[in-house]
């Protein structure tokens, strides 16, 4: 994309036209796939039009959402940016902060009560019921890397295979896999909305209350489970609580559950290294990462590990 100064301008530009007046100082915020700039009182995501339409999606539903779930839209649309467009949504700044990935610094009390409103916050979501344009897009292809079926998690994991010329994956790890697939469901529904992205980094709590929930780029049909995976599998060591908080909240068993996440941490595993095989020289982090979290669900038993 162009460079960050030409983006900081841009957005400054963007922001000012949604609020009508100066927004002021506007800092970076890390995100992989856009380029974001936070003020005050906005905040504005902006990423070349030509590149992938995720940001479309969100702002498509952005008026449609639940009451209060997400931040406010002010307003979306392109930027002329030099000789190429930029896709840009411009939210009202809601207060808070991410627990981050991890949730570094959480402790178990704090980790539980977060666990139980971001609970609470999926559930509105799960039980919306949209209409219209809202609940087409909603049903769009996305290819979303998630579980859709037995046969499917079987096809990829073949494909992944046969990309891996050169054997970097160990033969145990691709039998794990296949291990999984084996005992995956013949299909998953999609049977309600789903954020499909809801790990802490995109959170917002003030006050030790969740504030927000944000970026809904991923937002399709799906199961609820497709949601508790993201809370669960991104909580660091309060993963167990998040676990029995869900179980609580949703009466399903515990083993129920891990199974459930086990088998969509295994597709979207499977996925992405497909895709960072297919393209090495731009996805070597990914690929690390990856094989990392594969030993652990494999030979960690990840989801498993505390009842053995």
């Amino acid at each position: 994309m162009t460079d960050l100064r030409q983006a900081h301008d841009a957005t400054r530009a963007i922001a000012a036209a949604a609020l009508g007046r100066d927004p002021g100082p506007m800092a970076t915020a890390e995100s992989s796939s856009h380029h974001v700039y936070v003020g005050s009182d906005v905040v504005v995501k902006i990423i070349d039009a030509a590149d992938h339409s995720r940001l479309n999606r969100e702002i498509a539903l952005a008026p449609h959402l639940p009451t209060g779930l997400t931040a406010p839209l002010l307003d979306s649309g392109l930027y002329q940016l030099g000789t190429r467009d930029v896709r840009y949504a411009c939210y009202t700044r809601i207060p808070g902060t991410a627990p981050g990935m991890g949730m570094p610094g959480v402790d178990s009390v704090t980790a539980r009560s977060l666990a139980e409103e971001a609970v609470q916050w999926l559930d509105r979501l799960h039980n919306w019921m949209p209409a219209g344009p809202t609940e087409q897009t909603l049903r769009e292809p996305l290819d979303h890397g998630g579980f859709t079926s037995q046969a499917a998690l079987f096809a990829e994991i073949d494909r992944l295979a046969v990309l891996d010329r050169h054997e970097s994956i160990p033969r145990r790890l691709l039998d794990g896999l296949m291990a999984i697939a084996k005992r995956a469901p013949l299909h998953a529904q999609a049977a309600v909305p789903v954020h499909a992205d809801c790990h802490w980094d995109n959170w917002l709590v003030q006050d030790l209350s969740v504030t927000a929930l944000l970026d809904f780029e991923w937002a399709r049909f799906g199961e609820p489970a497709d949601d508790w995976f993201f809370l669960t599998r991104f909580s660091g060591p309060h993963t167990e609580t998040v676990l029995d908080v869900i179980a609580h909240a949703t009466t399903t068993s515990l083993e129920t559950l891990r199974a459930d996440c086990e088998v969509r941490e295994a597709t979207y595993l499977a996925s992405d290294l497909c895709v960072a095989l297919e393209n090495p020289d731009a996805f070597q982090q990914l690929a690390t990462d990856r094989l990392r979290a594969l030993e652990e669900l494999i030979v960690g038993r990840y989801w498993w590990r505390h009842t053995l």
